[in-house]
């Protein structure tokens, strides 16, 4: 006669353990090719939450004694959601992954003729497809773009898209990294000069939201606490601040729109094949 053994619980809380994950893919766009988060050693490549994120894992995988994370980064930037979904979702099931990242969408979205439902319908098939294999993901949700001037424009748009990626993520089990809730991001010193995408210190704090998103306790308790306020800027300064923007920035962008060009033209992806993590990947 056998006796079943009563239900025991670990002796550290399963996210103190190493990750489940032993090979993670990033795919989108320029967010998650990092842009413009330079590595401090290697200032023309960049690095970005995605790379953080890994370095993370990795880190906590192999102080437990297991082997570093794998990882590999499909990301290109200036891609829309078709093209991300059409090339990069099959590159990542070709590689077999335990865990896939999934972000993309905001380019299209800063096109006003953009249909949220169907970049929704697309997304929510591709998420299937990468969950009948038995992997992971993890989406992200639009930024909050309250403050900005012209792209907070499609605040609106981009609140759509983020209740159907909560809906997408409930329906197929999904993780979420929730970017919308970031209150740190609110502040103009997490955001570039172009005011689409994050600085080192933003992108710092991105990985530590998607530690949280996957369910993992973040390294620093501080990770979404606002920095000190800085003194407002006079009226004056913000228009000139405003008209600079567009000179440098939205023109550039507003001609190759027209122009059916993309600032990833030609580029490839930073890290197509799955290799162990190195040191530089974690470090902030």
């Amino acid at each position: 006669m056998t006796t079943s053994q009563p239900d025991t619980q670990p002796d550290t809380p399963p996210e103190e353990n190493a990750p489940r994950w032993g090979s993670y893919v990033a795919i989108g766009d320029s967010f998650t090719e990092g842009l413009w988060d330079p590595y401090p050693n290697d200032p023309d490549r960049q690095r970005g939450w995605a790379d953080l994120l890994a370095g993370h894992l990795s880190t906590r995988r192999t102080a437990a004694g297991e082997a570093p994370l794998e990882y590999a980064n499909l990301a290109i930037r200036g891609r829309l959601l078709r093209s991300i979904l059409a090339e990069q979702v099959s590159a990542a099931l070709a590689l077999e992954p335990d865990l896939v990242s999934l972000i993309g969408g905001g380019n299209d979205i800063l096109r006003p003729a953009a249909d949220i439902d169907r970049l929704a319908r697309n997304l929510d098939h591709a998420v299937g497809r990468l969950r009948a294999e038995g992997i992971d993901v993890l989406l992200g949700t639009g930024f909050d773009t309250s403050g900005s001037p012209l792209v907070g424009l499609t605040r609106g748009r981009v609140g759509v898209y983020n209740a159907h990626i909560w809906s997408i993520a409930r329906r197929h089990g999904a993780h979420v990294l929730d970017l919308w809730g970031m209150a740190s991001l609110h502040d103009w010193r997490m955001w570039s000069s172009d005011r689409i995408h994050l600085t080192p210190d933003g992108h710092r704090r991105v990985a530590q939201a998607a530690l949280v998103g996957l369910g993992q306790v973040p390294d620093d308790a501080t990770w979404d606490d606002p920095l000190a306020p800085l003194p407002p800027v006079p009226a004056l300064d913000r228009a000139r601040q405003n008209a600079e923007w567009v000179r440098v920035h939205v023109y550039p962008w507003a001609t190759r729109r027209l122009r059916g060009r993309s600032s990833g033209d030609l580029r490839v992806p930073k890290a197509p094949a799955l290799t162990p993590v190195q040191s530089d990947l974690g470090t902030d």
